[in-house]
């Protein structure tokens, strides 16, 4: 618990065709031999990550990716894995090593459709000098160009120095989870379970980047299970300033809360952290009007083994098939799956995202929203069928 969580991390993907270098530039960026490497083209087969600190910007997860122009069965394969990483990276090389064509011209309006911001970086430059024509076509559609030699180690200051000046400014602003709730000296009250799904010996992520955020607000956190919250309560002096649930006890919770008291839970914290709430509580709303035998995708973005009572798996179906009295359906998708045809589901439903980054489930928001499919998240869904969505969305002036 001591390195910065994956998905707080800026994720800078590499791309680029094959043999361009893509596995020596991270390998030099980083100093260590991450990706192997090789002049056979199609050696890096599957993302390679590698996290390390970039100063100023901090945490960063590197994602080397396979070649965007591999061939074959397996080829096509490596480039779905690759395509997987791309809705996942927050900023973009589009390595080139002289060559300047379809797959690079693709990769800059892809990045520019998703509004991910860019940097070409023109490879073993100790090989070949890029001509004013190259550059030329390469400025027309890029602005930031950088000239290196992952085998030398030029121009790597340059990169890193591109890399500060594209960086999304949310990273560099350290966005907030919990810090416009609260304030210097207020009590937050924390319902945490340890049921079958809370691991041995420690906490789970959103929990405990909640405590670290009340703690660096210069707030108390006051952490307790369901079952002694009221003994809790009466023995506070003055009522919590905040108290957050996890959502599959919050109808006990709010039975031991006055109306009075601010509520809400860790998966709608991380629902506008990670994603959008907004757009999360429109379509939680979908719920009321799905057909009789309606498919929803489940999206889980860690992969875990399944427990008997399984929160994505066997409590939220159950829930919604005993709210609507419909015969749903549910399709699983666990890590960094997702569907590249989605015209099959009438609804979405996201995990809470702990496990990865908001560019990724921004680019699954959009994706839902470009087949105009209603997307929401396992807090609001719980909510929702538990008659509980005003109360815990009453900290949230919009």
């Amino acid at each position: 618990m001591q390195d910065t969580p994956k998905g707080m991390r800026l994720h800078i993907g590499l791309f680029g065709r094959r043999n361009v270098g893509k596995s020596s530039l991270l390998n030099a960026l980083v100093g260590q031999e991450v990706s192997i490497v090789s002049d056979v083209p199609g050696t890096t087969t599957d993302v390679v990550t590698k996290p390390m600190e970039i100063k100023p910007i901090g945490p960063v997860l590197f994602l080397d990716t396979a070649g965007m122009d591999d061939e074959g069965h397996l080829g096509l394969k490596r480039m779905e894995k690759s395509q997987a990483a791309f809705q996942r990276a927050d900023l973009v090389f589009i390595v080139s090593a002289g060559e300047w064509g379809e797959y690079e011209t693709r990769l800059v309006a892809e990045c520019a459709e998703a509004s991910i911001p860019a940097i070409v970086v023109l490879n073993k430059c100790d090989q070949w000098t890029p001509t004013e024509a190259f550059l030329q076509t390469v400025h027309t559609q890029s602005q930031e160009v950088v000239q290196v030699s992952a085998l030398k180690g030029t121009g790597l200051d340059e990169l890193r120095q591109a890399m500060v000046r594209n960086a999304p400014k949310a990273f560099l602003d350290n966005p907030d989870l919990i810090s416009d709730l609260i304030g210097p000296g207020d009590m937050v009250l924390l319902v945490v379970p340890i049921d079958l799904e809370a691991p041995k010996g420690r906490l789970i992520l959103p929990q405990v980047q909640v405590i670290r955020e009340v703690l660096d607000c210069d707030a108390c956190a006051l952490v307790v299970k369901e079952r002694e919250l009221a003994d809790s309560l009466f023995q506070l002096k003055d009522n919590p300033k905040l108290v957050i649930t996890d959502s599959q006890v919050m109808l006990k919770v709010a039975a031991d809360l006055s109306p009075d008291i601010k509520m809400t839970s860790f998966s709608v914290l991380f629902a506008r952290w990670k994603g959008d709430l907004e757009t999360f509580v429109q379509g939680v709303h979908a719920i009321d009007t799905l057909p009789v035998q309606a498919k929803i995708l489940i999206l889980e973005a860690c992969s875990h083994h399944p427990i008997g009572d399984d929160i994505g798996r066997v409590k939220i179906p159950r829930w919604l098939r005993q709210y609507t009295g419909k015969n749903l359906e549910f399709v699983y998708c666990a890590g960094n799956d997702f569907p590249a045809d989605l015209t099959p589901y009438h609804m979405i439903i996201h995990c809470g995202a702990c496990m990865t980054n908001r560019r990724e489930v921004l680019a699954r928001i959009m994706a839902a929203q470009k087949h105009k499919i209603p997307i929401t998240n396992y807090g609001l869904v719980i909510a929702k069928s538990q008659g509980m969505l005003e109360r815990i969305l009453s900290p949230f002036k919009a």
